[in-house]
């Protein structure tokens, strides 16, 4: 797979393919990093932060973060108050982080691998009710404006890897555990794995 050289973005989320992250920007280190993505129609990185801070603290612990992440892409901005950016992503590929520096502002940059992405699989039918929940969650947002779903079309409630990625975001587990699903290279196990959850908390129904 391709290798490129991107800006990262150390968060206490896990952002998934096809996902929707919503993020205020104000430290200057990030203004620009956006501003750089927007101009020249680049993405950048998503990374677990699994040490230190989101926000640069003076003589704060140091950044560490996970070795893999996700490409973002700037779909929306609006500069609501000065020096403060409302910004919302979505999610694209994955990649394992092969290098990094951090710049003298504070930017991290990294070569990174892009991972390949899910193929298609359709829903194997013992799994059936895991995207029949989903189904039903989204049928709940009818009344709620939709730039604040969640969960963003085109919703492909067929295929194994975006059910399974969807409820990795909705569901409160670890960021840990989201990690490792993200990584996971096979949709099939990744959507078991998800459905055995909802299984325990009453959520499918046959």
């Amino acid at each position: 797979m391709a290798t490129i050289s991107l800006p990262l973005f150390p968060l206490s989320t896990v952002l998934f393919p096809d996902g929707v992250l919503p993020l205020q920007v104000f430290e200057a280190r990030y203004l620009d990093m956006i501003s750089r993505c927007l101009t020249e129609d680049t993405p950048f990185g998503v990374v677990l932060l699994t040490e230190g801070h989101e926000v640069r603290q003076r003589g704060g612990q140091p950044e560490r973060f996970a070795e893999s992440g996700t490409l973002a892409t700037v779909c929306d901005t609006t500069a609501t108050t000065p020096g403060l950016l409302q910004v919302v992503c979505r999610g694209g590929a994955r990649f394992e982080v092969k290098s990094s520096q951090q710049r003298l502002n504070g930017l991290w940059m990294a070569e990174v691998e892009l991972v390949e992405g899910d193929h298609a699989v359709p829903i194997p039918a013992e799994l059936q009710g895991a995207a029949d929940a989903l189904d039903r969650v989204l049928g709940s947002l009818q009344d709620v404006p939709q730039e604040r779903w969640p969960v963003q079309p085109p919703f492909r409630l067929d295929d194994c890897g975006w059910v399974a990625n969807r409820w990795c975001e909705l569901l409160p587990l670890p960021n840990g555990g989201k990690q490792n699903l993200l990584m996971l290279d096979n949709p099939v196990i990744r959507l078991e794995l998800l459905h055995d959850v909802l299984d325990e908390h009453g959520l499918i129904t046959s």
